[in-house]
């Protein structure tokens, strides 16, 4: 039971009249396939699962699933701070057929070490599906600790990480601990190339969903031995990585994607656009990266 290596993409989900905009989705999915993105996460964070209901996120994966039809795995967000909650939508997203489930920290609740293992064996021993664990304290308020870690992946499914604390030693902390199969993900788009150095297997990003043929690159230059190439690569992309993180993700995202003429829509409440001041520093970047609809970037 193993997981890829690359770049998996927190795909954005486009809502329009407050609906999800499967035509728009459709374009989006295809777009990231053909440039080359190796997993689709699928209402993760940067797709403001906060919002979606289980029907609307069952919906999400069903029509990704059918969609996609194998071509690259579908990673399904399931994860919440109620336990039998998650463990309810897991089973119905295994049942629909994707390929793994990422599975956040509780938020809120602030549980220990000890509710974190509680919580995660708990959702793994209900499905067969791969699980990987996501560790983002920045917005969950709870930090899900290296040996926490390593303990989990003694279950059996339980065979990756998404790392997002800011950390990059703790994947070369967790790795020389854990089953071959477990796969760590960085969790932020700036630090790919210092994930990989200690020995991470690719990325879970946002910058994919603008730019996913050069964070595919980013990582499989690594992997193939162009080290300095990967990094060169990452400073390249700096000023647009920063330019999506300006106001609260995904909210940069969705409107770069927008102006390069992707349609990825609108947002739901309490998220709201870019104010104008960051919206023309976003249309400033995109445009020197050539990405503005109709770019040569594009």
């Amino acid at each position: 039971m193993s997981l890829w290596i690359g770049a998996g993409v927190a795909l954005i989900t486009p809502f329009k009249n407050g609906e999800i905009d499967y035509a728009s989705l459709k374009r989006l999915i295809e777009w990231q396939i053909e440039e080359g993105t190796d997993a689709l996460i699928m209402a993760g964070t940067t797709g403001e699962s906060a919002t979606m209901s289980k029907e609307e996120k069952l919906a999400l994966f069903s029509f990704t699933v059918d969609l996609v039809q194998g071509r690259v795995p579908v990673i399904a967000g399931t994860g919440s701070n109620c336990t039998s909650d998650t463990i309810s939508l897991s089973v119905e997203a295994e049942r629909i057929g994707v390929d793994g489930l990422l599975l956040v920290t509780p938020y809120y609740n602030k549980p220990s070490q000890r509710g974190l293992y509680a919580h995660y064996k708990a959702v793994a021993d209900a499905v067969k599906l791969p699980v990987i664990l996501y560790n983002v304290p920045g917005r969950t308020s709870v930090d899900l600790l290296p040996e926490t870690v390593v303990k989990l992946a003694e279950i059996s499914n339980i065979v990756g990480l998404k790392e997002a604390s800011g950390e990059p030693d703790r994947a070369a902390v967790i790795l020389q601990e854990v089953k071959e199969n477990f796969r760590v993900y960085s969790g932020n788009d700036n630090e790919i190339y210092d994930f990989m150095a200690k020995g991470a297997h690719g990325v879970i990003s946002v910058l994919s969903n603008v730019v996913p043929k050069a964070v595919h690159e980013m990582v499989y230059d690594y992997v193939e031995g162009r080290a300095e190439k990967s990094l060169a690569s990452q400073r390249a992309y700096e000023n647009l990585t920063s330019s999506l993180f300006m106001e609260t993700n995904p909210v940069p995202a969705k409107e770069a994607l927008n102006l390069m003429g992707y349609e990825a829509g609108e947002f739901r409440l309490p998220l709201v656009g870019l104010e104008e001041q960051n919206k023309e520093k976003l249309i400033s970047v995109l445009r020197a990266y050539g990405l503005m609809e109709g770019g040569a970037g594009r």
